[in-house]
């Protein structure tokens, strides 16, 4: 019989700040058990040093707890419906490979994470794996999202019924339930993540040929593709393709390291390029999905942007690690504990933060109500701030955002300046009231109308001040100088310029 393929193009979830709370395990005592049920695996079996002769004992334990996921579509879904809360994140990945990013899911043409399912009339198919004894099953949100009616297969060949009990598009998880009652055969999370080069398996149901196993190795940790908010995908090279999304990976021990949520391929079929959502994000998710059948994620409330080089020279720092507070939202959990721009947020109870994005994963995978400390950097000195977290807004967001400093600039900062409040800008900080296109300042983004609010932790009020931080910055060996600027749109951000000339 001869598949056909229909090619999507993409789109995807955009956003806040990370995953859900509390990422309890899965420690489900073995229900009793009819003839088909066995609970998988109750003994890891042992780990080869080598890669095994065959994955045969791994599939044998863990197969039955695979499932087909079989979705009916809502008459409104569409194969141009583009339903994922935030999408166009995926305009962030590089031109060349935002066609290769396709969902293997339910949805269609510009929706975003994965890659389109294998989909007959009005439905879909993709897959899922049992986490309980009684029936609880986990797949993408893209699968069942738009869902008129849900089915599951299990590998004796039953298939039952099934009921969205939550999804988390964020993460493009959902959880569903068996509706008929029995004991079924289940899988378990593992208690670790995988190291890059390890062996993994994953099984599913591509292109509705349930039960299929492929096998590969970790390829990369940590990436982000641009799919959600809270990107950390495991890379697989086990040959993935539409109609796995939702099925798991396993390590060798047959635990599940990974849930398969998207490919990136300019044809649609597998080239060896399979991202997962990684164990200890999925428990995170699930838990609160089984419990509350919704994720509340905790929050910081401000702004934050990656430490480049630059912004390390100019902050004094050895290394460009940890978030810059651009500024903390009025009132939030973080102006309550003091926090203020120019801080640099070094570790989250004691875990160290390597970038903003970091960060935002971080708080949000903590439940709101949560006593956090956060170590962080001011002036040079090192603090630590004890905030009690919130409740992410539906509607907010934790950005992280990019700073537009792409290039080392020269002190020279090719600008015309003015008091702020000599030209109508209001009385705080210094105007730009004209750019050399071809100086430091246009390079870095600064634009005519642009307000700098201070320079090197000091706020100023008049060209001279500008001058005079810059020549402070020079005389304390500093590389770089940091500037905050506030646009004409209100929005503020850090500029580090390097320090290699005079200012002109």
């Amino acid at each position: 019989m001869t598949l056909t393929v229909r090619r999507r193009a993409l789109a995807s979830v955009a956003a806040a700040a990370l995953v859900a709370g509390g990422a309890a395990g899965f420690g489900l005592t073995p229900p009793a058990t009819p003839a088909y049920a066995q609970a998988l695996p109750q003994t890891p079996i042992t780990a080869p040093q080598h890669p095994p002769g065959s994955f045969a004992d791994v599939v044998d334990k863990v197969k039955p707890g695979v499932v087909a996921v079989k979705v009916k579509l809502n008459a409104d879904a569409s194969d141009d419906d583009d339903d994922t809360p935030g999408s166009g994140n995926l305009q962030q990945v590089p031109p060349q490979l935002r066609e290769f990013f396709k969902r293997f899911g339910q949805g269609g043409q510009g929706n975003g994470r994965g890659m389109p399912q294998q989909r007959g009339e009005r439905g879909a198919v993709g897959s899922g794996f049992i986490i309980s004894g009684d029936g609880y099953v986990v797949t993408n949100n893209h699968v069942v999202d738009k869902a008129k009616t849900v089915q599951v297969t299990l590998d004796d060949s039953r298939t039952l019924d099934a009921k969205v009990i939550g999804k988390d598009p964020k993460t493009d998880l959902a959880l569903l339930k068996i509706t008929e009652g029995g004991t079924y055969p289940y899988v378990q999370f593992g208690k670790g993540a995988p190291r890059v080069g390890d062996w993994v398996v994953a099984i599913g149901n591509p292109f509705g040929l349930g039960g299929t196993v492929t096998a590969g190795i970790v390829s990369a940790r940590g990436r982000d593709i641009g799919a959600g908010p809270y990107d950390d995908f495991l890379q697989i090279d086990a040959p993935i393709n539409k109609g796995n999304s939702g099925g798991p990976t396993f390590n060798v021990n047959g635990e599940v390291v990974g849930v398969n949520t998207a490919i990136a391929s300019p044809s649609g079929g597998s080239v060896g390029l399979a991202f997962a959502i990684p164990a200890e994000t999925v428990q995170a998710v699930v838990d609160q999905l089984r419990t509350d059948g919704k994720v509340v994620r905790g929050y910081l409330g401000v702004q934050v942007q990656p430490v480049t080089k630059d912004i390390a020279d100019g902050l004094g720092l050895d290394k460009a690690k940890g978030a810059l507070v651009d500024h903390a939202e009025t009132g939030t959990p973080a102006a309550k504990a003091g926090l203020k721009s120019g801080d640099v947020i070094e570790s989250v109870n004691g875990t160290p933060v390597n970038d903003a994005r970091e960060l935002s994963r971080k708080i949000a995978g903590l439940k709101p109500g949560t006593a956090v400390k956060l170590a962080y950097l001011r002036n040079g000195k090192n603090d630590v701030a004890t905030v009690e977290l919130g409740t992410l807004p539906t509607d907010g967001k934790v950005a992280s955002r990019s700073d537009d400093d792409a290039t080392s600039g020269q002190p020279r900062l090719g600008l015309s300046l003015a008091p702020a409040g000599d030209v109508g800008l209001g009385g705080d900080g210094v105007a730009v009231m004209d750019v050399d296109p071809s100086g430091p300042a246009a390079a870095k983004g600064i634009e005519t109308g642009d307000v700098i609010l201070d320079v090197a932790g000091t706020s100023v009020s008049k060209p001279s001040d500008v001058q005079a931080q810059i020549k402070a910055a020079q005389a304390n060996g500093r590389k770089a100088v940091l500037m905050r600027v506030k646009s004409a749109k209100g929005q503020t951000r850090f500029v580090a310029v390097a320090l290699t000339t005079k200012e002109g």
